[in-house]
């Protein structure tokens, strides 16, 4: 029998980490990224602290560039704090139960908040995942969970029953990513590499830029792989900026052309959102992501041809990660996990996905990206936030996370409270402040935004 909490305390937080260049995504760049930390206490005294790491740009592209970078994630901690003021108080059974009845309401106060009518819920999620994640190490607490098979609901558990020993991590390569690092990241044995598509600019010199990078990304791995690697995989992003197929397939028939098609592995969220465009005619395997918000549009990319998911737990929180995983469990679909630039304890709840979820095909393993350590300027301080900072699995070794029953029998330490995070939190005084301005003229007064003095 599951045990039910009462939510009697919540708290929040964030630390801004500088990134070391801009790194860019959707045809955009981000500077900086904010990390949100929540502290829930519920009626018996119990705990959960959760992380998250905010990415406007992903979570809603138009907002992020109708106003400042840090008045966007200010948006985006404010909507968190709406949330924290909703749940406290409030019963929950499973934290599944408490973010399906809150969503729609907090969607709606994401399109007030911001004046997005059209608010895409990415944006929210995104919100959710320091909350989401809290929520779900007090229901560990509550009812003894120690693994995280056992902390998936049980009509949940055959997607997540896997034991994978092994996890190939994606390495990603960014628009202006120097060269010199990805021969390094060959050397260094990594065999599967992420390829950000979508460069800037009109879609026209968006595929030039494409082509022209691709081009050089495979001169310096091909030669890699004749000399002294059997194998090479590419992986592209385009998150979302093709408009139509047409071009997409014009890229891909330039990686034939140079003998880079046979290397691509999958090709992940070409279209704009809209396009219904069917892909089951490209040759590949073309994978799903920004676009599956829930279990409809999972079925319905399905019907389009595309053939694997990219799950995103550290961006669109769990509760929902879970039930998108199950729909393609039940369907034969593969899944990988990626990365949203977090931090170091985030990327152990996205291992613990990965770890559990079926190897993915050609590979035999699990697939996971994680690119952390290439972008913060203060990784490795991060690093020693983690609370089994050292623990072997937690390093890259020849491209791949190698997972023991360390790594198992406490969940990559998602269960545990980071010390630096616990003080962060308890330690600190904290003040309301009754009105904040953004950047774009707009205000908060609704006392939403809690800064540590």
């Amino acid at each position: 029998m599951v045990n039910q909490s009462i939510i009697i305390k919540a708290e929040s937080d964030f630390e801004r980490e500088k990134l070391r260049f801009p790194f860019g995504l959707k045809g955009a760049y981000i500077s900086e990224l904010w990390q949100t930390i929540v502290l829930l206490e519920d009626d018996k005294g119990e705990q959960g602290l959760g992380l998250a790491t905010q990415s406007v740009l992903y979570g809603d592209a138009e907002i992020f560039a109708a106003t400042s970078e840090s008045s966007g994630n200010a948006y985006m901690f404010v909507l968190t704090n709406k949330a924290l003021k909703w749940i406290e108080g409030k019963s929950f059974h499973t934290p599944i139960e408490l973010f399906d009845e809150m969503l729609l309401w907090l969607l709606e106060e994401g399109r007030k908040l911001t004046g997005h009518h059209n608010l895409n819920i990415n944006f929210v999620y995104n919100a959710l995942v320091s909350i989401d994640n809290a929520m779900w190490m007090l229901y560990a607490k509550e009812n003894g969970i120690s693994t995280f098979r056992e902390l998936i609901p049980s009509i949940y558990r055959p997607t997540f029953s896997y034991k994978n020993d092994r996890i190939a991590v994606m390495f990603q390569v960014s628009y202006d990513m120097a060269l010199s690092e990805v021969q390094k990241a060959a050397d260094q044995g990594y065999f599967v590499f992420k390829i950000k598509t979508g460069s800037p600019g009109d879609q026209d010199s968006m595929l030039r830029k494409d082509k022209a990078r691709l081009k050089e990304i495979h001169d310096i791995l091909d030669r890699k792989r004749n000399n002294e690697i059997s194998k090479i995989y590419y992986t592209m992003d385009a998150n979302g900026r093709y408009g139509k197929k047409e071009t997409l397939r014009a890229y891909l028939d330039y990686a034939k052309k140079i003998g880079a098609f046979e290397h691509i592995l999958l090709y992940e969220e070409p279209f704009m959102e809209g396009n219904d465009e069917d892909v089951s005619d490209l040759g590949l395997i073309v994978g799903a992501d920004e676009s599956i918000h829930n279990e409809n549009d999972a079925r319905r990319k399905m019907a389009l041809g595309y053939k694997a998911f990219i799950l995103k737990g550290i961006a669109k929180t769990l509760s929902q990660t879970i039930k998108i995983a199950t729909v393609a469990h039940e369907n034969g679909i593969p899944c990988l996990c990626s990365d949203l630039t977090v931090n170091p304890i985030l990327v152990d709840w996205n291992k613990n996905l990965a770890a559990t979820l079926a190897p993915f095909p050609i590979i035999g393993m699990g697939l996971m990206e994680t690119n952390g350590d290439m972008n913060y300027a203060n990784w490795e301080n991060m690093k020693e936030r983690h609370p089994f900072a050292d623990a072997n699995w937690t390093q890259v070794t020849d491209g791949i996370f190698q997972l023991d029953q360390d790594f198992y029998a406490v969940a990559g330490g998602i269960f545990s409270i980071s010390s630096y995070y616990r003080e962060m939190m308890e330690g600190a005084e904290y003040i309301n402040y009754v009105k904040t301005e953004f950047s774009d003229g707009k205000q908060v007064d609704q006392n939403d935004i809690k800064q540590k003095r």
